[in-house]
This record gives C-alpha cells, sequence and structure tokens, in this order.
C-alpha cells in the first residue's frame, strides 16, 4: 500500500505520458509488463524514480513506455542493432509533425484504394523501400529519414500478423497483409511517444555497446530476439543480422559483467523447457543468477493450433 501510494503521488505530481509501441514487433513485451514490473527493484518501485535507464534491444518499446508513464527517468538510453528501427524511433522523436503529414497521406491514399489497388500500393512500397537499402544515408540524420519512417510503419501496419521481418540483404520481405481498416497514422500515439522520447538517447549498435553507458546502480532492461523453442518457430530475424546461440552465450556474459559494475539487470527470453524439459542451456548460463518461469502467449506461428500458453524465463540479478 505505501509503495502504491508513494507512486500515486508521484504520477499526480507529474505529467502524464501515455505512449504505446509505434511498431508492431514480433516478441513484443505487452503482454509481460506486468510480470517485468512486478520484478522492478524496490527502491524504484518505493521512490518512483529511475536515475539511469539502458535498454540494449529496444524493439517496440512497450516497457519503456510504460516505464516513462509510470516512472521518472531521469536519464535513458535505447540500443538496437536493428537500423531501420533506430530510424523510426529517431524520426518519431525529432519530427513528429512531419512523419505524421506523411502517414496521414499514405492512409489516405490506401483508404481509398480497392482491394487489389491496396495490394499493389503495398508492393510498390516495399519494393522502393528495398530499392533504397544500398544508396540510404543511415548516418546523417535529414528528411529522407522521415519518408523512410514513414514507409516502414506503413508497412508495419499493412503487412501480414503486422510484423517486421527481413531477410539477409536487410530487405522487409512480410507479404501483403489484406486488413480492411489499418490503423496506418495513430496521431496522438507518436505525439505521446515523441514526449516519452524526449531527451533520451537513441543509437544503433550492437547491445555490447550499451555498456559503456551502464554504470553501478544502472537500470538495465535486455530483451534479446528469443530462443527459438524448436526448428519450425525460428523466427529472429527481426534484423539482417542473426542472433544465434553464440550471441545468447556473449550476452550471457555481458549480463555478468554489468551485474559485477552494480547494474540492477532484467532478462526475458523464451524457455527451452517448453519442448525438452531436460535443456538446461538458460539455467546453465544464468546459474548465478535469479531465474523465474511464467506463463505468457506465443503469438508467431503460422499454425494457429499451436498459438497459447508458453513458459518464459526472466532473470534478475537482485532480490
Amino acid at each position: 500500500m505505501e509503495v502504491a501510494l508513494e507512486k500515486q503521488i508521484y504520477t499526480k505530481n507529474s505529467q502524464v505520458i501515455n505512449a504505446k509501441p509505434f511498431l508492431k514487433w514480433a516478441g513484443g513485451k505487452t503482454q509481460i509488463l506486468s510480470e517485468l514490473e512486478l520484478r522492478l527493484p524496490l527502491h524504484i518501485k518505493k521512490s518512483g524514480i529511475i536515475d539511469r535507464y539502458i535498454e540494449p534491444f529496444i524493439g517496440g518499446g512497450a516497457f519503456f513506455f510504460l516505464l516513462k508513464r509510470d516512472y521518472k527517468i531521469k536519464r535513458s538510453f535505447l540500443v538496437d542493432i536493428n537500423r531501420e528501427l533506430i530510424i523510426v524511433y529517431k524520426v518519431v522523436q525529432k519530427t513528429p509533425l512531419k512523419l505524421i503529414e506523411k502517414l496521414k497521406n499514405l492512409e489516405e491514399l490506401f483508404i481509398k484504394q480497392s482491394r487489389e489497388d491496396r495490394k499493389e500500393l503495398f508492393y510498390e512500397i516495399r519494393y522502393l523501400f528495398n530499392q533504397q537499402i544500398t544508396d540510404f544515408d543511415y548516418k546523417k540524420y535529414n528528411n529522407d529519414w522521415v519518408e523512410r519512417a514513414s514507409s516502414l510503419i506503413f508497412l508495419n501496419r499493412t503487412c501480414f500478423n503486422g510484423l517486421f521481418r527481413q531477410n539477409s540483404k536487410g530487405e522487409f520481405n512480410v507479404p501483403y497483409g489484406d486488413y480492411a481498416n489499418p490503423n496506418i497514422c495513430d496521431e496522438v500515439n507518436i505525439h505521446e511517444a515523441s514526449k516519452a522520447l524526449k531527451g533520451t538517447e537513441i543509437m544503433q549498435a550492437d547491445f555490447e555497446v550499451s555498456g559503456e553507458f551502464i554504470e553501478e546502480n544502472t537500470f538495465v532492461y535486455l530483451d534479446p530476439p528469443y530462443r527459438p523453442l524448436d526448428k519450425t518457430s525460428s523466427f529472429t530475424s527481426y534484423a539482417k543480422e542473426n542472433f544465434d546461440d553464440k550471441d545468447q552465450i556473449r550476452l550471457a556474459v555481458f549480463y555478468k559483467q554489468m551485474s559485477n559494475k552494480g547494474a540492477y539487470l532484467i532478462l526475458s527470453n523464451s524457455d527451452p523447457k517448453n519442448q525438452n524439459p531436460d535443456d538446461d542451456f538458460f539455467d546453465d548460463l544464468y546459474k548465478d543468477f535469479n531465474i523465474d518461469r511464467i506463463l505468457a502467449n506465443r503469438m508467431i506461428n503460422c499454425d494457429g493450433s499451436k498459438r497459447g500458453k508458453i513458459k518464459e524465463i526472466i532473470v534478475t540479478n537482485y532480490y
């Protein structure tokens, strides 16, 4: 009760930012937010303040947006290796009005088309998006970034299952979704997300780079591409760089290094014991830390019968 009261006092005396993910991201954490928040360090729950927050795999950003709504984050760093994703985050942060204008135009154009013409428009935009990869300036922010961000959001909202997936060349390769009324321009949420991202440092990099910004008492949430439960469920290509077991091991080493720095760490991943009770891959990697198993919904599988409750793991380095 005391913690809830202190948190309520903080929220009432602050500007409430009610943002949510502006991209549908495979493996998004919306469904386990309550489990993650339950495991926040006690001093954060009591004070409602996070001095320093770092997320090395930002993805859809569901947990970050929840924290920005309910807690005061003094300084934050968002990192991801996916350069297309980082472009969208920076455009939402820096030039939300230009982005909204582009998305409104795309939405109006899409809605007035016939069913066949909508499909044709989707593949035209996807083709142009992929053609630009070789010559696009991913380093310096400019107006082309707004165009590219609007194209990616459009594709994300109109493709099959609202996914983001790339092949080894970095090309967006999800097919058309054929939805009757997709919400292409969520104007209110883009404004809220832009407010949430104000003052945040956003960078495109491998997760290990974030270690440069992690200090004692930093709060870190690690949400890597999940380890596939089986061969048929392998869907980790959210970036052209794959994330395999060697990377999972590299991440476990990083986790221990950051723990030794005195950071507070939460990590989530799939539980291989769903398929093989004897698979101790993560239990061995994180044997020195706290491993909780929770239930979550399997959202991505072409076979609807295989979607349902499965276990995931949450690893913390504190009690």
